[in-house]
Parts: structure tokens; C-alpha cells; sequence
């Protein structure tokens, strides 16, 4: 079984920083691609930046050049550095893995999420 729990949620005004963690546990063998999604009241979940077990990132358009997704592979632990944070930015935001264990293979898990709120 693999747990992933997310932190760094809050409060935050406009135009200000947060950093997300979300560290793995369990009978990890391997993480392949991890990923950041979040979901606005609302709204459908939406992805907003993976980054694979070689460091190759993607990202939605809408947090292109703000937010930064990074890993350590060696704590099976993903970051997400959101900067110039907007109020369109507020959402619960989960974190999910690929991950082969020592008896699955290629098994996706989610976190709990954290809630990012942006005041204007």
C-alpha cells in the first residue's frame, strides 16, 4: 500500500508564494510520474503540472511561468513553488503518483489534497 499527504496549503493574498510538498510511503519500488492537479468549487479537477521520474516537466497554460513542479527522488517527494499566486489560482490541490510497488505495477494514487486560497 502507498500513501501520499500532501502540505504547505493556506492562505495566501494575491501576488504572493506557497510551496507544496507531497511525500510517498509505503512499499515503494519505483515513482514514475508525479503530478499536481487541483479542484476549484465547481469545477472539474484539472491538471496542473507533472514531472516525470527523469525531471521532464509539463504545465497548464494558466500557471506556465509562475509555478515550479520539482521532486527528490531519493524521498519520494514532489514540490510545488507557486509564485505570483492569483485568486483563479484557489482550489484544493492534490498530488498523484505512479508508482510501482513490489507487487503492482504502474498503480496511480492520490493524496488527501491540501486547500490553496488566494485573497485579493
Amino acid at each position: 500500500q502507498v500513501q501520499l499527504v500532501e502540505f504547505g496549503g493556506g492562505l495566501v493574498q494575491a501576488g504572493g508564494s506557497l510551496k507544496l510538498s507531497c511525500a510517498a510511503s509505503g512499499s515503494i519500488f519505483r515513482i514514475n510520474v508525479m503530478s499536481w492537479y487541483r479542484q476549484a468549487p465547481g469545477n472539474q479537477r484539472e491538471l496542473v503540472a507533472t514531472i516525470t521520474s527523469g525531471g521532464s516537466t509539463t504545465y497548464a497554460d494558466s500557471v506556465k511561468g509562475r509555478f515550479t513542479i520539482s521532486r527528490d527522488n531519493a524521498k519520494n517527494t514532489a514540490y510545488l513553488q507557486m509564485n505570483s499566486l492569483k485568486p483563479a489560482d484557489t482550489a484544493v490541490y492534490y498530488c498523484n503518483a505512479n508508482v510501482h510497488t513490489h507487487t503492482t505495477w504502474g498503480r496511480e494514487y492520490w493524496g488527501q489534497g491540501t486547500q490553496v486560497t488566494v485573497s485579493s
